[in-house]
């Protein structure tokens, strides 16, 4: 039995969590222990390349910060929305192998902002509306590359993401499995 969604989507977060992250130093730091590992020290203004859990630890004490290039922002986040729009059914955008995880994290940290400064909850509901629109949009063109014959699929799926690439692959092993027993001669069970 194929693992369920929420499982492979916990493991790319496990290994989105684990992912080398470039930061910058906010501040000098000296050398810290963090959960059995050692971590700095750190020189103010230079980057540093760690695990990204640890990197949101030294965020959340300011010692930190993720480059810009690294976030997803809104801007970020609506030009893919509109890139995803603009292909037709039969492409698929490429996006990061980490948008999801990266995705998840930013309307959670938006939404806490929102809860602090309702002037933020417009952009945060934007922000939900435009992921909703991708994810449906990129879940349509899943199911319809999923019951397409494997040759006009495979250039096509080396734009999915890892989460992506396993509901493919479980809504064409059960779409290939209907097809077989539908054409199955009446005699045979």
């Amino acid at each position: 039995m194929p693992a369920k969604p929420s499982t492979f989507i916990a493991d790319a977060d496990f290994e989105f969590e684990n992912t080398p992250v470039r930061i910058a130093a906010n501040r000098n730091c000296e050398k810290i222990e963090l959960a059995g590992l050692e971590i700095g020290p750190f020189e103010e203004g230079k980057e540093y390349e760690i695990r990204f859990w640890i990197a949101k630890e030294l965020e959340k004490a300011g010692i930190a910060r993720f480059r810009e290039e690294d976030l997803l922002t809104s801007v970020k986040l609506y030009k893919i929305h509109w890139k995803e729009r603009v292909q037709s059914v039969k492409q698929i955008a490429a996006i990061s192998q980490d948008f999801y995880p990266k995705l998840r994290r930013y309307l959670a940290d938006l939404r806490k902002d929102a809860l602090k400064k309702p002037e933020i909850m417009r952009e945060y509901e934007k922000a939900i509306r435009h992921s909703r629109d991708i994810i449906n949009c990129r879940l349509k063109k899943i199911v319809s590359l999923a019951s397409a014959s494997a040759a006009q699929t495979n250039q096509i799926v080396n734009n999915l993401t890892v989460e992506e690439h396993d509901i493919y692959k479980i809504l064409r092993e059960n779409i290939e499995e209907w097809r077989t027993e539908i054409l199955k001669d009446g005699g045979e069970s």
